[in-house]
């Protein structure tokens, strides 16, 4: 049992590349069948985080929030650099007052992405860092969104923040907290013993995760096809812009760890796009919805190209626990 969870884990992380966008076409084509299903996507990153958590400790944390630089530079680089660039790209293209253009600017306000944690621990990132900034991010959420929103457009927006804390406590804050408790009890040795059968059921539920939320976004998507086309562009390049300042900047700035590098790039790089598609539809007119459903469509894709980009130009060794 043992050797074929591990012979699939290894050939899910083999195959990421095609499984991905397989997973989002089966969800955009069979979206009747699956809709149903949406409101399990917390609970499957619940148990996605919890398997994260129990390979860190509370010691892994302190060391995060000692050297906080690298949280800062992210929250710089997601909510500071890439507004800006997107309200550039979007003006260029649209016009400023375009709701394609606050559509582009909604996608880099809203937070961080819950999924950018197993990207990050599939790719040998720092989980504790990578944990941290969602965390923190999602916390400051309702500051920074309606804040930039209303610097960019001056338009006043608020939202369901108790909904968006009970989702964050839901799929990152309990299952960490849950998870580094098993850690500290078992001295970090739970994960080496049960981490052959927990990681590859978490990349199923992973897997499930894209599922899920291309079925979701499937009817947004076809109300809304006649402007996809003119828009990916702008979009591809606004998402690839976050995996590749994540990834520069820190280099730039005399982060030279291969993990932290790994982990601000895919944590730069990823958003909470279910919120971002609530804020267009509820304060905007559908076409400012069109980015979003486009960065929903193409962020893991993305994400998994970036991975192969990693791997094949900087290698580096993955993280043991990844095949304990």
């Amino acid at each position: 049992m043992r050797e074929k969870a591990l012979a699939f884990s290894g050939w899910v992380d083999r195959g990421m590349f095609w499984i991905t966008p397989s997973m989002l076409v089966l969800g955009l084509v069979f979206s009747e069948l699956f809709i149903r299903w949406v409101p399990a996507i917390p609970y499957l990153f619940a148990y996605i985080t919890f398997v994260m958590g129990v390979g860190c400790g509370r010691e892994h944390l302190k060391q995060v929030f000692a050297r906080p630089f690298p949280i800062v530079l992210t929250l710089i680089l997601s909510h500071l650099v890439a507004p800006l660039a997107a309200f550039a790209l979007g003006s260029a293209l649209f016009g400023a007052s375009s709701p394609y253009t606050v559509g582009l600017v909604l996608f880099t306000v809203i937070p961080l992405g819950v999924s950018s944690v197993l990207w990050i621990e599939l790719s040998g990132g720092s989980l504790a860092l990578g944990l941290a900034m969602v965390l923190l991010d999602s916390a400051l959420s309702p500051i920074i969104v309606p804040g930039l929103i209303e610097a960019f457009f001056g338009a006043q927006l608020s939202f369901d923040t108790l909904h968006l804390m009970r989702d964050l406590l839901l799929m990152v804050v309990v299952p960490t907290a849950l998870g580094v408790v098993v850690y500290e009890r078992s001295g970090g040795r739970f994960k080496q013993r049960a981490g052959p059968i927990l990681l590859p059921i978490s990349k199923i539920f992973f897997m499930l995760v894209i599922l899920l939320n291309a079925a979701g976004i499937a009817p947004y998507a076809y109300e809304l096809r006649g402007d996809l086309l003119s828009v990916i562009p702008a979009v591809l390049i606004l998402v690839a812009l976050g995996y590749l300042l994540g990834y520069y900047m820190p280099l730039l700035l005399g982060q030279k760890r291969p993990e932290t590098l790994v982990t601000v790039s895919f944590a730069a790089g990823m958003r909470n796009n279910s919120l971002g598609l609530v804020l267009a539809l509820g304060y905007f007119s559908p076409q400012a919805a069109v980015p979003v459903v486009l960065a929903i469509l193409v962020q893991q894709p993305l994400a998994t190209l970036h991975q192969f980009v990693l791997r094949k130009f900087k290698p580096y060794p993955l993280k043991e626990s990844l095949h304990s």
